[in-house]
């Protein structure tokens, strides 16, 4: 990743949406502070999107990640647009939902990226691609699951945060 000047790029964009969207969902909503921070979290995730479609290490090809690529990049749409046009009237509830989405999403690849580092670090030789593949699966099911889980528990006091603060 760190041969190219597209590697490091992509990567300190990812630090910076990692750290940033944390803070997001961290923090209070609706705050000056929410919207600053949000709009580093939605550029460094952009700048990281492009720089993603610009990685071919694996195949040369598009492959599996670019898909999980272009999933982030709508889900980040969709989590921008309604606060953009502020149309339909449930706006902030569409922005809460897509925005939390992207910072899942977005651990999803982070952890899948830390997985995937195992069998290069062992010094896997042989057939590495099902490895590596499974690891991403493993990686994507475990924090998607657990983002699923927070996601339900604090869904509907979000919301009724938003009704209030509306």
């Amino acid at each position: 990743m760190f041969l190219s000047t597209v590697g490091i790029i992509h990567f300190a964009s990812s630090i910076i949406s990692l750290i940033s969207g944390t803070i997001v969902i961290a923090k209070s909503k609706g705050t000056k502070t929410h919207k600053q921070v949000g709009y580093v979290y939605t550029l460094s995730m952009i700048i990281l999107l492009i720089t993603s479609f610009m990685i071919y290490r694996l195949h040369g090809t598009f492959g599996v990640l670019h898909w999980f690529s272009v999933i982030s990049s709508i889900t980040l749409l969709l989590g921008m647009l309604p606060m953009i046009l502020k149309r339909p009237k449930s706006y902030l509830h569409l922005h809460l939902s897509f925005m939390y989405w992207s910072v899942i999403g977005l651990y999803c690849a982070f952890f899948a990226e830390v997985l995937t580092r195992i069998p290069f670090i062992l010094k896997v030789d042989q057939n590495i691609i099902p490895v590596f593949y499974a690891l991403v699966g493993v990686a994507t099911g475990l924090v998607g699951g657990m983002g699923s889980l927070f996601f339900r528990k604090y869904k509907k006091r979000w919301e009724n945060l938003i009704d209030d603060f509306q």
